[in-house]
């Protein structure tokens, strides 16, 4: 269908396509009448908020009537305790997504480049394209590397140049799980000119720790063009509440926090996100849930005859060797909704977060239904 005026938009609008979120049960429900459908395809945490959030939740209610505190203190201030920083180098947002958002309309202009992965998330090339800036996409990691599909940061580095403003990382990356050492990310940032702002997008952080992958907020002293954005929706399970954060050199703060709209994080989502940080027993069944869960999925994919990526998140990307649509169809007609990754031109593959022990079963075995039934 025509836009009337979509000759009035700026540029890089004129060709975006929204970012389609995984379906909610609700929508499921509706369309095709299943009932107790779960859904695997949005990287929730499938155990929600933890307690102390749910109480700071329900003490910060009758607040909703006033503004929040537009510069966040209290989280920005336990945000900066934690990662031993100053509370002038936090940037709140909206969720990490808001944070990269924020990024690229702070660095970007059509005169301008940035740098990201074949396979980095989604939101990136929209930003950028958004900005109308010029999008440099490295060529992922062959099938055959033990990092399959991730980034390959020698190709990354050989597309940065002159006009290069940005370098987009995700680690662990979304959708593929797969991620970086220590070792290959620092001398990465070695290489990389000052005057080039790298984001590392640290979303699934909590969860990769046991990999090896680094905690980036630790080089922040150490390189001044360096942003890294975490999130609460992920392990602390606060994805509803949209909190995210960013964390670098004070200088490049004031830029963000200039950009940044007023009043970005709400009243619950301040208070939820303040009380978060200090449930390290949420936390810490939250990592064992997704550790055996991770590892059930793995065994029942691989079993199941399905090439299933190394994954350092709370989710795993299978290969079908095939276009997905049918399968992700019939899963769809059991009440299974997991996500499909065509947009990152992947057709024959799923997406599947982990769920609770009883979700993930439910998952292998309707799958294993419908390729026993030659779907």
């Amino acid at each position: 269908m025509s836009n009337r005026f979509l000759h009035l938009a700026a540029p890089g609008v004129r060709g975006l396509a929204p970012y389609v979120p995984g379906k909610p049960p609700e929508q499921l429900e509706r369309e095709l009448g299943v009932r107790d459908s779960i859904k695997l395809a949005s990287n929730e945490n499938p155990l929600g908020p933890g307690p102390r959030a749910l109480a700071a939740l329900a003490a910060a209610a009758p607040g909703v009537g006033m503004y929040p505190d537009g510069s966040g203190h209290e989280l920005r201030s336990r945000i900066a305790a934690r990662h031993a920083v100053g509370t002038e180098q936090v940037t709140l947002g909206n969720g990490s997504n808001d944070v990269l958002v924020l990024i690229t309309e702070t660095f970007l202009t059509p005169e301008h480049e940035a740098v990201y992965s074949q396979y980095g998330f989604a939101v990136y090339p929209l930003a950028v394209q958004a900005a109308s800036a010029v999008a440099r996409v490295a060529a992922a990691n062959p099938a055959g590397h033990p990092m399959p599909l991730g980034h390959d940061l020698a190709a990354m580095r050989a597309l940065i140049g002159p006009r290069t403003r940005l370098v987009l990382i995700a680690n662990p990356n979304n959708p593929t799980g797969t991620w970086l050492g220590e070792a290959e990310l620092l001398g990465f940032l070695q290489s990389v000119p000052a005057d080039v702002i790298i984001v590392l997008d640290e979303a699934y952080h909590d969860y990769a720790l046991e990999h090896g992958c680094p905690d980036a907020t630790k080089w922040l002293a150490r390189f001044p063009n360096l942003v890294v954005a975490r999130t609460f929706s992920k392990a602390y399970g606060l994805a509803g509440l949209r909190v995210g954060y960013a964390l670098s050199h004070p200088d490049v703060a004031d830029l963000l926090n200039r950009v940044r709209q007023p009043f970005n994080v709400s009243v619950p989502g301040l208070a939820a996100a303040s009380a978060a940080l200090d449930d390290t027993a949420h936390l810490q069944a939250t990592l064992e849930v997704n550790r055996a869960g991770l590892a059930r999925l793995h065994t029942g994919l691989t079993a199941l005859g399905l090439g299933v990526l190394p994954s350092a998140g709370n989710f795993v990307l299978c290969d079908f060797g095939r276009p997905i649509g049918p399968i992700n169809q019939a899963l769809l007609r059991r009440g299974v909704i997991v996500r499909p990754v065509g947009n990152y031109a992947l057709p024959n593959h799923l997406r599947i977060t982990v769920g609770t022990p009883a979700q993930n079963e439910r998952l292998l075995t309707s799958l294993a239904a419908v390729l026993a039934e030659g779907v």
